[in-house]
């Protein structure tokens, strides 16, 4: 009989690609959402609804459960947002993730949790970060997904059947920009061609952006190897990391998307300043992740190209203002 994968957030820019890409591994699937759920192929589900939880794990019985961002609402993704509904963000980065995480561990259900590197400061310096190393996050976000992190390795305890995987920004095939923080940028683009823009663009955060299908494809063979490693899981790490080694500034990727889409960017400068000490969405400066726990098991961390993977979808570059 087939394995059976339940992905929360299964309508989302990592989702999507989730199911996909367990789908083509031999997997059974099953996704659940929210806004966007189009049962029965998607099952809508509420993960601030315990009883909601309880009956799609009981009805799945699945084997894995792969908890990403569900799409209640962009506010638990983006750090301004975050922000703007800090109980909202809390509710649904911290308080569903653990209902889910008790619910999945009752049943021995195993269960990976994708977390961010903003868990980490980002200071000058200190990157890379280890998969052990001490998170020290810096925002609203990145507190909350480390809660959400710690969460899930309580209600798991030593078991070894709860996982953390945390990613940096990512981008990809997206039906809307803004449902990436790298796509959206493309709008960004379009808005620097109005006659008389100046727009500012951060050009001092360093950047991995990684894409979803490489975050899926390593998803699969960490839900393949932990799971066949029965009694000898509980010796494997629960804190992993995966990113990509393409490193830009948001005002880099928009140079690049400029010059793909034979854009002038005039209307546009790079903003050097850094993080304004006086807004509450601090933005680390590099929090770069390690991927040696992830190598370590010997599973592969090859991604795409950056550059090259934008060069291939130009008809999404050109369209992204309609």
């Amino acid at each position: 009989m087939a394995t059976l994968a339940l992905v929360t957030g299964a309508t989302g820019l990592l989702g999507r690609q989730l199911v996909k890409a367990f789908d083509k591994a031999g997997w059974k699937v099953v996704g659940t959402g929210f806004s966007r759920a189009n049962p029965p192929s998607i099952l809508k589900v509420d993960l601030e609804d315990e009883a909601a939880i309880d009956s799609v794990l009981d009805e799945a019985k699945s084997d894995l459960v792969h908890l990403v961002e569900n799409d209640l609402g962009a506010a638990n993704r983006f750090p301004d947002k975050c922000d703007a509904d800090p109980d909202g963000t809390r509710a649904l980065n911290i308080g569903a993730t653990r209902r889910l995480a008790q619910a999945a561990s009752r049943r021995s259900i195993f269960l990976i949790y994708i977390s961010t590197d903003y868990v980490f400061s980002g200071r000058p310096g200190e990157a890379p970060y280890e998969a052990d190393g001490t998170p020290h996050p810096s925002n609203l976000y990145g507190q909350t997904k480390l809660a959400g992190e710690k969460a899930v390795l309580e209600e798991y305890g030593s078991t070894g059947l709860g996982v953390v995987l945390r990613v940096p920004v990512l981008y990809g095939s997206a039906e809307k920009p803004k449902e990436s923080a790298v796509n959206v940028l493309m709008d960004a683009v379009w808005q620097a061609q109005e006659q008389g823009t100046k727009i500012h663009m951060d050009d001092w955060a360093l950047r991995y952006p990684t894409n979803t299908e490489d975050v899926a494809r390593v998803c699969v063979d960490i839900g393949s190897k932990y799971l066949a490693a029965d009694a000898a899981r509980v010796a494997l790490p629960r804190v992993l990391q995966f990113s990509s080694e393409d490193r830009f500034t948001k005002f880099e990727m928009c140079q690049l998307f400029a010059e793909i889409m034979g854009l002038p960017l005039e209307g546009m400068l790079g903003d050097k300043q850094g993080s304004d000490p006086n807004t509450s969405a601090q933005r680390p400066y590099d929090t770069h992740l390690s991927t040696r726990a992830l190598r370590d098991l010997g599973i592969n961390v090859w991604t795409q190209n950056f550059k090259d993977w934008w060069h291939v979808p130009v008809p999404l570059l050109s369209e992204s203002n309609n």
